[in-house]
């Protein structure tokens, strides 16, 4: 991974939306985002209106230039209402990637290579484990779709950036259906929160297998089941956060 650390520092340009992170608490996760906005310009206005109340740490341009917008000491406002594992207050415990992107096409090279490059050097600096590198999706499942299924998650997992399960090729479409309780079971160890099954099933596929539609198949449970053996959510070692409504 050594060759990915020669990122080059990113250009800044200040959000007046973060503050402390609550509790003192040090972040040990990663969330990746796509703008959903039709160019880096557009994205990086809303991040830097103060009305807008958003933002987040880091936002890649199409041509894969960086730029910084909060100091990862700070708390951006990125993640908005959500859960992973027992963490509620998802903004104090991360950091916070947003990607320029409409959501309706590929990431572009540039944008991957830059990608790839800050994330192994976020994870180094604090020490995060794969397993926390996630998207919006996954802790706010209904709520948000990115980074979509166009996002390479399984390229980053091969790079020891994120996680990908082990399972055999699936059976060419025929339906195999799953036990649901089952499933909802091995995702919620994932660290996937409490929500009604279609939208865990379509947050934990556009993670993990973009390309399935249809029911709940045999291939879902054997992936989350996968996931859940090697890669379970840890209990947070630090005292829990406050239930409130977050922002973003």
């Amino acid at each position: 991974m050594s060759s990915l650390l020669q990122q080059s520092a990113p250009q800044r340009c200040p959000s007046p939306n973060h503050g402390a992170r609550r509790g003192g608490v040090q972040p040990d996760m990663v969330v990746l985002h796509f703008t959903a906005m039709q160019s880096t310009k557009a994205a990086l206005a809303r991040l830097c209106d103060p009305g807008a109340q958003v933002s987040s740490h880091y936002l890649l341009a199409e041509d894969g230039t960086l730029l910084q917008l909060v100091p990862e000491a700070r708390r951006a406002w990125h993640a908005g209402v959500g859960q992973w594992g027992d963490v509620t207050d998802v903004n104090s415990r991360s950091i916070g990637i947003e990607i320029a992107n409409r959501g309706t096409h590929p990431f572009a090279h540039a944008q991957i290579q830059a990608l790839t490059g800050l994330l192994a050097e976020i994870v180094a600096r604090h020490s995060i484990v794969p397993r926390n590198v996630i998207g919006h999706s996954d802790l706010a499942p209904g709520r948000k779709d990115d980074p979509g299924r166009r996002f390479d998650w399984r390229r980053l997992a091969l790079m020891g950036l994120s996680v990908w399960p082990e399972t055999p090729a699936d059976d060419g479409g025929v339906c195999q259906p799953a036990d649901p309780c089952a499933f909802r079971a091995a995702a919620r160890c994932v660290g996937y929160p409490d929500v009604p099954d279609a939208d865990l099933l379509e947050a934990f596929r556009q993670r993990f297998r973009p390309w399935a539609v249809g029911p709940l198949h045999v291939a879902d449970l054997a992936a989350a089941q996968d996931l859940a053996t090697r890669y379970p959510f840890l209990p947070s070692p630090s005292k829990p956060e406050p239930s409130r409504p977050d922002q973003a």
